[in-house]
């Protein structure tokens, strides 16, 4: 099992930290996600990402930026709003001497407004009910590589429109999980 709530942690499944331990606080809204939903996220992204760049948005526990180190990216920027999840994010960055995070404590829509950096992968998991994906998809575009692709946790499903293509999507209880690239 992947996610303890007893003592609020997560394992990571794969790579040069394969089953190490992060810790998360109790903060509202902080959803792990789930380790069949990351394992399914990173066979689509390749079990390996050397050499990219990637930006977790509403980073929470972590995970999804620590496992994309752990599988050899290049560097992973975790952006994290919250006072004690930020903290969490740092104190674990520490127990895993992963030099290649960078962690701030910032909204992530300010990061994005004024973000120069590119990513190609980026991960997307917000508070759910506030709009906050079509808010972030409208400004991530500057920040992608030519062939980033963004993964995005939901509480709907979201469909291809102008400006991005669903590559793939599937569901695990009532979260929607996609992997999109910008058109």
């Amino acid at each position: 099992m992947a996610l303890s709530k007893a003592n609020n942690t997560v394992r990571i499944s794969a790579g040069e930290w394969r089953s190490r331990l992060l810790k998360f606080p109790d903060v509202d809204g902080l959803r792990p996600t789930p380790d069949r939903v990351r394992q399914t996220v990173f066979n689509w992204l390749g079990q390996e990402l050397y050499g990219l760049t990637c930006l977790d948005l509403f980073a929470g526990t972590g995970v999804m930026g620590f496992e994309a180190l752990s599988r050899g990216a290049k560097q992973t920027v975790l952006i994290e709003n919250s006072r004690p999840a930020y903290q969490v994010l740092v104190d674990n960055k520490n127990t895993l001497h992963a030099e290649n995070a960078t962690i701030l404590n910032i909204d992530a829509l300010q990061f994005l407004k004024q973000n120069k950096l590119m990513f190609d992968v980026v991960f997307i998991d917000p508070p759910y009910n506030k709009g906050l994906v079509d808010q972030v998809l409208a400004l991530l575009k500057p920040a992608l590589s030519p062939e980033a692709l963004i993964y995005v946790e939901a509480e709907m499903a979201y469909a291809d429109n102008s400006d991005w293509q669903v590559l793939k999507q599937g569901k695990a209880g009532n979260v929607f999980y996609h992997l999109l690239k910008a058109l």
